[in-house]
């Protein structure tokens, strides 16, 4: 998905990163079914790591990476989309559900100003 691969380069996050394909398949995943948030560890990592062909730990520790990048290179446009304060660098599923919230809420005002 094009708006998710922008929105990590945004952040500082290169596909160069073996977790920019994994976090955009989570992201992915969960704009499909935002249920998946409430089963990272059951449902959501076992379904991103057959997809990207790796393991269920290499699954959230790349996605733990990729936030702390996200973290140090734009902090600021971070926080913007978590739209709360935030001190340290979020986890694994806070990072997913922040992007995955955030594209959400654009891809809905998108339809919104599409219809109206």
């Amino acid at each position: 998905m094009k708006e998710i691969d922008n929105l990590l380069r945004r952040l500082g996050i290169g596909s160069n990163y073996y977790g920019f394909q994994i976090t955009a398949a989570a992201v992915e995943l969960v704009l499909k079914d935002l249920d998946r948030l409430l089963f990272v560890t059951k449902e959501l990592y076992p379904d991103v790591a057959e997809k990207c062909n790796c393991s269920v730990y290499s699954v959230e520790r790349n996605i733990r990476t990729v936030a702390r990048v996200a973290w140090n290179r734009n902090p600021e446009l971070l926080i913007s989309l978590a739209q709360y304060p935030m001190s340290v660098p979020p986890s694994a599923s806070q990072f997913i559900d922040i992007l995955a919230a955030h594209l959400a809420r654009n891809a809905g005002g998108k339809r919104k100003a599409a219809k109206g």
